[in-house]
């Protein structure tokens, strides 16, 4: 029962945001990896020694903590600078060549997004890709 109580503490914790606050960078991520093995082994272990409720709880932290461990940091703006993209990079993305006008450019990212867009199947990274290229162009123009 003393498990299945620091069991539930320890997700409660994690769950709060605290411990993300607590820990930045590419440490939360080596934590959550980490805290991820440990709650698996337990849980086997408890699995082994027919503690079920324990077991699942285990389980399920260590499932929380791996999808946690897989995800990347938000990028700061200052980062995001440092590597911003050239005329030719963002011209390349949105398919149009460095001449087009604003309409073109505008046209060209409508088409795209509607395919890339995270609600329409698409991923967050390539509309991310496609936003910085639109803005780019925009900005430069």
């Amino acid at each position: 029962m003393f498990y299945l109580l620091l069991g539930g503490a320890i997700l409660l914790f994690v769950l709060s945001g605290r411990a993300t606050r607590a820990l930045k960078g590419d440490g939360w991520r080596i934590g959550a990896g980490i805290t991820a093995l440990l709650a698996f082994a337990g849980g086997a272990y408890a699995g082994v020694r027919s503690e079920w409720p324990v077991c699942i709880v285990l389980v399920v932290i260590g499932a929380w903590s791996a999808t946690t461990a897989r995800q990347r940091p938000a990028v700061s703006k200052a980062r995001r600078a440092e590597g911003a993209l050239s005329l030719t990079e963002a011209c390349s993305i949105l398919g149009v060549g460095p001449d087009a006008s604003k309409a073109e450019i505008r046209a060209a990212y409508s088409r795209l997004i509607r395919m890339a867009h995270p609600d329409k199947g698409g991923t967050a990274g390539l509309a991310a890709q496609l936003n910085a290229a639109r803005d780019r162009l925009l900005d430069g123009k």
